[in-house]
């Protein structure tokens, strides 16, 4: 992969060209990438891109790197937007834009808004919306800070939900992605907390709330939700077998 995109072409030109001479130039460019990938940083961002529900996305390091599990998060979206739908949804947290813009992608009919606290996420998000032709609108907030009354009749988030002094976060790719897009207070759930509590003022009535969680938090995002006074509280499981995504409905008062 490496090798391809330092040379600007694909995996069967080099098989077929594996006997080429490389330029100096080329191979000063294929050792830069190297070093820094022995040095641990995420071939997304050496390549600049990750595929996300069969899109490519741009991805930067100011952006969380796109990863399979969150595809379950855009599946269970869309099993509650029929395919005519013209419904409200927001996606809080958008980061690259991938979750947001899939939705926009898949249901053409909505009216998809997605918002983030990062200036530098959301120019990412934008570039990926408008390289792949999708209607979502983005704003800057802190969650739901700057949305007034506006309600929606699905909210989405992938939000950050690892504990702050969580080891994890200085392995691996961890340590290269933006921290304000991983970790959330002492346990992880700060922003779950407020994304659940928050969500009356801007859920209509019979609408969906859907979030992504760690692979241990199914138990205490399950109790909010139930006593924030959702219903049909359920949970979904990720390609390894954990619970990784839950939602409820927002009851019709």
């Amino acid at each position: 992969m490496l090798f391809a995109h330092a040379l600007g072409v694909n995996r069967a030109w080099l098989i077929g060209h594996d006997r080429d001479l490389l330029t100096p130039e080329q191979t000063a460019a294929i050792e830069a990438l190297l070093k820094r990938r022995l040095a641990g940083e995420p071939v997304a961002y050496l390549l600049g891109e990750r595929e996300f529900y069969g899109h490519p996305f741009r991805v930067t390091p100011d952006v969380l790197i796109p990863r399979p599990d969150t595809e379950l998060l855009v599946e269970l979206a869309l099993q509650r937007l029929p395919q005519d739908a013209t419904l409200n949804v927001l996606d809080i947290g958008v980061g690259s834009g991938a979750v947001a813009v899939s939705l926009a992608l898949e249901r053409p009919g909505c009216r998809v808004t997605g918002v983030d606290i990062s200036v530098a996420a959301l120019r990412v998000a934008v570039a990926n919306a408008a390289a792949l032709h999708a209607d979502v609108e983005f704003l800057r907030s802190d969650g739901y800070e700057t949305l007034g009354k506006r309600r929606f009749h699905l909210i989405a988030s992938n939000p950050p939900y690892i504990a702050a002094a969580d080891p994890h976060l200085q392995q691996g790719d961890l340590r290269f992605e933006p921290p304000q897009a991983l970790a959330s207070g002492d346990d992880g759930l700060d922003l779950i907390r407020r994304l659940i509590t928050g969500a009356a003022a801007h859920l209509e009535p019979g609408g969906w709330l859907l979030l992504e969680h760690g692979w241990d938090q199914a138990a205490p995002v399950r109790a909010l939700l139930r006593a924030a006074g959702f219903h049909e509280v359920f949970s979904a499981t990720d390609l390894a077998g954990h619970e990784r995504v839950m939602g409820g409905v927002f009851p019709v008062r």
